[in-house]
């Protein structure tokens, strides 16, 4: 079979004048494509209003606009559009789930389990309202190469459990949980089950239909879209079913002194004034996308991550954290007599740019006895061989010169 070609370096302006580059930070954050940044500057500068209230031309374009990227968003993942609601980023949607679904359905030994995976997005809200509940954390123990232990989960689940919460890849290891037998273990409880995909959405083709989870959260910013713009995708009947979780303007239906009635979902958890400009960019991103080759691309990276690990294999004290099968393309490094900061120093010197530290997965890092840390490298579909043979050049002339 045919593939289509693959994007590269020029579609991607900041590459396209930085050639020297080589981007390997692409779990924080993706380079944007030109039709993302054409198309977010061109709704400013002829379509900005406010949306959902003018009375005028520009208002109308805008809404329109608005709602048609809630349409984009919903094709992308295989949803309905009034299951679409649209936040800041995965972060503030797993927050409006925590503290409506379960500031309204939790109460006192409750359980919500949580993978040790997890980004502390998908952790510290679980914690707050369990505070506030009396519902208990419980956290779900890795095997040695990372996954998910199975055993152990299916021995915590149980009558009590009302919320698993579980990363679809891991942002610090690149691990992929299994879903689909998560999922399905949950719902033998009558768990609700969500799925934070920052990670996963950029380089798997995602069906919630298909899933069988109750909420998918993502960020706009890590699948080539703008920041500041993100998605919860969540059950047309739950949605219905869960409190606002912040007040003003357009969440309502009617509002006096005497009380105030609730617009219905997605627009009851879409208070004020949203980020309309970067609605319009998120959807060209995901057009974008839906247009690669995504079969071509998932190859593309694992060629890549292998070539990676292959390399690393030859780089004494240097080994990769998390080897599950199941893997993205996301490698988080560890080093026998070499500080995971000072290797990224020496790789900026040289226009490498990979992250460091704990990766925001302080309890996986614990888990792991990895107190310094790890420098991650994690890949896109415009990465290239020649940017893992630099990478792996400039990791042997730094351990030279750290060992």
């Amino acid at each position: 079979m045919d593939h289509l070609p693959l994007p590269d370096r020029a579609s991607f302006p900041l590459l396209a004048t930085n050639p020297e580059l080589v981007w390997l930070d692409n779990a924080a954050t993706t380079q944007k494509p030109r039709v993302v940044l054409d198309a977010e500057r061109r709704f400013y500068e002829e379509s900005n209003a406010n949306v959902h209230r003018g009375g005028h031309r520009l208002g109308h374009a805008a809404t329109e606009a608005y709602e048609a990227a809630r349409k984009t968003v919903a094709r992308f993942i295989n949803a309905r559009p009034e299951e679409i609601v649209f936040t800041r980023g995965a972060t503030e949607a797993i927050n409006l789930v925590a503290y409506s679904w379960g500031g309204s359905q939790l109460k006192a030994g409750d359980e919500v389990l949580l993978s040790t995976l997890e980004h502390h997005a998908n952790i510290v809200p679980w914690q707050l309202v369990a505070q506030r509940t009396g519902a208990v954390i419980k956290p779900i123990p890795l095997q040695e190469d990372g996954q998910i232990d199975m055993t152990a989960f299916c021995t915590l689940l149980g009558p009590r459990t009302r919320m698993v919460a579980v990363s679809q890849m891991s942002n610090a290891l690149g691990v992929c949980p299994p879903l689909a037998q998560l999922i399905a273990a949950a719902r033998s409880v009558n768990a609700l089950v969500l799925v934070d995909g920052a990670q996963g959405v950029a380089h798997q083709s995602v069906d919630v239909s298909a899933l069988g989870a109750d909420f998918y959260v993502f960020s706009g910013h890590k699948v080539f879209g703008p920041t500041g713009i993100g998605v919860l995708w969540g059950r047309t009947e739950i949605l219905d079913a869960m409190p606002p979780w912040q007040g003003g303007g357009e969440m309502i239906e009617r509002v006096s002194f005497d009380g105030t009635t609730f617009a219905p979902a997605p627009r009851r958890f879409e208070a004020g004034t949203p980020a309309f400009a970067q609605t319009v960019g998120l959807a060209a991103a995901l057009d974008w996308l839906a247009a690669q080759d995504r079969i071509a691309i998932a190859q593309h990276e694992t060629a890549l991550y292998q070539q990676l690990a292959e390399g690393i294999r030859y780089l004494d004290g240097v080994r990769i954290v998390g080897t599950a099968p199941e893997k993205g393309p996301i490698a988080s490094l560890v080093f026998g007599r070499a500080h995971p900061y000072d290797v990224a120093q020496f790789l900026d010197e040289r226009d490498i740019a990979v992250r460091v530290g704990s990766h925001c997965a302080g309890p996986l890092m614990q888990s792991l006895g990895l107190s310094q840390g790890t420098l991650r490298v994690s890949l896109a579909l415009y990465n290239t061989q020649s940017d893992i043979d630099r990478l792996l050049a400039a990791l042997q002339d730094t351990l030279e010169l750290l060992q």
